[in-house]
């Protein structure tokens, strides 16, 4: 993984606005958020992080156990609604953008070339070119942002962030924040940076707990969550003792 320079600049600019760490939903994983209520809210686009949000660290190929939710999503957005931003496929260290193709091919969505990591501004730039290059342009309001690393994904998001309203929805009721919706997935697929992982997640409990008093938000964001579906249940049991429960049944 290339030096971040971005990324570790990233505590300096916390000294004086620490709310940037705070996403606004949490997750396990993508199976939690309702894509549908989410379109149905009026959010159009959506910026999605690459390994342990969506693949195994340093693999291209859907998590398979994410594949219905992908395709839900893929299909409330629309796929040319839906990037990937990573910080190895796409960037300038990746050659050629041979891994950019890949991720592409196998998750069916494009892959955002940028030559600054996340969350450099020069990446949110490349983002927010890309949403006003589609035909229907979508401004920062309508996007969400899902990643599972505080210090990019969720940095990058709040930067983004307007504290704006859209008045381009024609969704009723539709409440949204200024901004993109920060979603962070906190399972992991694949151990990976987790003393880091664990800072990350003692620094936004702290930084919850210090913005809490007298703040209130007017959006219930707890609508785009739902339950993760029930985990099939384990095959136990011998070949031997297999074999022997299907003589029974004859």
């Amino acid at each position: 993984m290339p030096l971040n320079i971005p990324g570790i600049l990233v505590p300096f600019q916390l000294l004086r606005n620490p709310r940037l760490v705070i996403p606004h939903l949490t997750v396990k994983d993508i199976r939690q958020i309702d894509f549908l209520a989410l379109r149905n809210a009026g959010y159009r686009g959506a910026v999605f992080d690459k390994d342990n949000c969506l693949t195994i660290p340093y693999k291209d190929t859907l998590v398979p156990q994410l594949e219905d939710s992908w395709r839900e999503c893929r299909k409330a957005f629309g796929e040319g609604n839906i990037i990937i931003v990573s910080n190895s496929a796409g960037t300038k260290f990746d050659a050629g953008g041979v891994q950019a193709e890949s991720v592409s091919y196998h998750l069916s969505v494009p892959v955002l070339r940028h030559d600054t990591l996340k969350p450099g501004y020069s990446c949110i730039a490349s983002i927010r070119a890309y949403f006003s290059s589609l035909r229907v342009p979508i401004p920062d309001d309508e996007l969400v942002v899902v990643g599972d690393r505080v210090f990019t994904d969720m940095v990058m998001a709040n930067r983004i962030h307007t504290r704006s309203t859209s008045s381009s929805s024609d969704a009723p009721g539709c409440a949204r924040i200024g901004g993109p919706l920060a979603i962070l997935t906190d399972g992991v697929w694949q151990k990976e940076s987790m003393v880091m992982r664990w800072a990350e997640k003692r620094l936004v409990d702290a930084v919850r707990k210090w913005v809490r008093n007298g703040e209130t938000s007017s959006v219930d964001n707890n609508v785009f969550v739902r339950e993760l579906p029930a985990p099939e249940p384990r095959k136990t049991g011998s070949a031997f003792a297999k074999l022997l429960d299907m003589l029974k049944r004859r």
